[in-house]
């Protein structure tokens, strides 16, 4: 093979995966994959995107490779750093974390309400790669979104800020920031009235700031030598694929149990039923992300939920050789133990986050007796459950522990039924379809549903 059409590049914070594609053909196809350690220590990504595209050739076998364009995902130097201020908890400042989570943010501080000086000290020992400002329906409450404005304004940060609050306010928002001299971008409010949200467009202008900017991020400065398109949040990328393929095959839930966090990606319609009883709106796609739940990293954790006893019981195991087990631990299990171990790690993760990213029924008793409403993100209608990520597609019993998220339903939560199909991102390429998608639409939804078994690798 002389030359291929695209590798896309997963630069994570340990590792970066390149995955080659080629549409030269009849059909689309996904070459192969090459994997080194990211090089963000080193002062230069270039260096691990280089050696994992070595690695790809050698894994194909074809030392003369070239290809015509290269993209991206990162996740690399703790991801896209941001902090989230809006007026009320409930509404704003929720809205304005779901459009962040969506475009694959990794959030370190929220506040509500008019901000205090230890807040602007925290925002400041953070040093956010983006700052979201809301506050405010449209033609509603004024003063708080202004005033903080003016504070963030008075930082020693070089982010640049987002408006998403109250319309009123855009004009003085943006003096403000012109003076200061502080970059703003300016969109529609996430929450314009009430039980109203509105985040898909915040959703897109973090993504294009984080493009303008993860190219300044430290060991990154280099990488337009190499990436010639387009370079997402990674977990950004994973929700995009996850949009596309909701238009082809129905609602869709993507689960990742990481070594460090799990991600759940949701994107459904809230059913007639649920609609009509829910206490507060929810965004059609969904992100939440644990950081407790995990494989390796955030294992502590989980053993601590769980519990030795009863983890060494569902091993058959004495707690003396469960600690050992649990010292040589590893990201990639290699022995029997280590793989239960991992497994049983991955189903109290994968069954956790997903009860956390679902809503529930909640009663209410008043005069008239009894009433049932529904609050949090309705997960009943979804017809497809896909497992990505290093857990639940490499995992002897990924399929079983995903089947079990339906059975741990106690009646009180909106989590899928056990109709849901379960599938499995087999060549692990989902958030590189995702950016995939932003200029090879049809291709990246051929490819996904190659990798989940939904369609034939050939066009015959």
């Amino acid at each position: 093979m002389a030359k291929i059409n695209l590798l896309v590049a997963e630069i994570g914070s340990t590792t970066t995966v390149v995955n080659a594609f080629d549409f030269a053909g009849p059909c689309p196809k996904f070459v192969g994959q090459g994997q080194a350690f990211t090089s963000v220590e080193q002062g230069d990504v270039n260096v691990g995107i280089n050696q994992a595209i070595e690695a790809l050739k050698e894994s194909i076998g074809d030392q003369d490779l070239e290809y015509d364009h290269l993209i991206a995902t990162s996740s690399a130097a703790g991801g896209l750093k941001m902090t989230v201020h809006g007026l009320v908890y409930d509404m704003t400042v929720r809205a304005a974390k779901e459009a962040a989570l969506g475009a694959g943010a990794n959030i370190k501080f929220i506040t509500a309400g008019k901000l205090r000086r230890t807040d602007l000290k925290r925002i400041e020992n953070i040093q956010p790669n983006i700052i979201l400002l809301a506050g405010g329906v449209d033609y509603g409450e004024r003063d708080t979104a202004i005033e903080n404005a003016e504070k963030l304004a008075s930082l020693d940060i070089h982010a640049p800020i987002i408006y998403a609050g109250n319309i009123e306010n855009q004009d003085e928002v943006k003096l403000i920031f012109e003076e200061a001299g502080m970059e703003l971008y300016i969109v529609e409010n996430v929450y314009p009235q009430i039980d109203s949200l509105n985040i898909e467009p915040t959703r897109a202008i973090i993504q294009k700031v984080f493009e303008r900017h993860i190219i300044h991020a430290p060991g990154m400065e280099k990488v337009t030598e190499l990436v010639d398109g387009s370079i997402m949040p990674t977990p950004g990328a994973v929700m995009e694929a996850v949009k596309l393929l909701q238009k082809d095959i129905g609602d869709v839930v993507a689960i990742d149990v990481g070594g460090a966090t799990t991600d759940v990606h949701s994107v459904a319609e809230t059913s007639d039923e649920i609609s009509r009883i829910q206490v507060a709106p929810e965004p059609f796609a969904k992100r939440s992300v644990e950081g407790d739940l995990g494989c390796y990293v955030s294992m502590p954790n989980v053993v601590d939920f769980l519990g030795k006893e009863d983890i060494a019981k569902k091993m058959g195991i004495s707690e003396e050789e469960l600690e050992e087990v649990i010292e040589n631990h590893l990201p990639i299990p290699k022995t029997e133990k280590d793989i239960q171990f991992s497994e049983i790690l991955a189903e109290y993760a994968t069954i956790t986050a997903m009860k956390r990213h679902a809503g529930h029924y909640r009663n209410l008793f008043g005069g008239e007796g009894k009433k049932t409403l529904a609050e949090g993100k309705d997960l009943t209608q979804v017809q497809n459950i896909i497992g990505t990520g290093g857990a639940l597609t490499r995992l002897p019993h990924r399929i079983e522990i995903m089947e079990k998220i339906a059975k741990s339903n106690s009646g009180n939560e909106l989590l899928p039924t056990a109709e849901a199909k379960i599938l499995v991102d087999n060549d692990y390429i989902m958030a590189s379809l995702g950016v995939m998608s932003r200029h090879y639409p049809e291709e990246a939804l051929h490819l996904l549903k190659v990798s989940l078994g939904l369609e034939k690798d050939d066009c015959e």
